[in-house]
């Protein structure tokens, strides 16, 4: 699983230019499957995306294709982890730890 950091870059101004794009990219990696959680942070300096998938590389040629990356306002930093412990909801998400 992997943690998608989104940093905005320019001004908000810049950003909400952006913002139906983004949704729409958004929309496909959901019915992608690979996208299973997303929000703003708090303060609204970018936002936090939960993916799932067991390639880094595909994870980050796919946040690169983000409007907001490809239009010059935000970047990512990608972090992957093993979910151990889930709720029962996201049992399907559960990984096993390497040893």
């Amino acid at each position: 699983m992997f943690v998608l950091e989104l940093t905005y870059t320019a001004p908000l101004d810049r950003v909400d230019a952006l913002l139906k794009p983004h949704i729409d990219w958004l929309d496909g990696m959901y019915e992608e499957g690979v996208v299973i959680a997303s929000g703003r942070k708090n303060p609204r300096d970018g936002g936090v995306l939960l993916a799932v998938g067991d390639d880094r590389a595909h994870v980050e040629r796919l946040a690169a294709g983000d409007p907001f990356v490809t239009g010059g306002v935000a970047e990512y930093r990608v972090t992957e982890f093993a979910a151990t412990r889930t709720v029962p909801a996201l049992a399907a998400y559960r990984e096993q730890p390497a040893s």
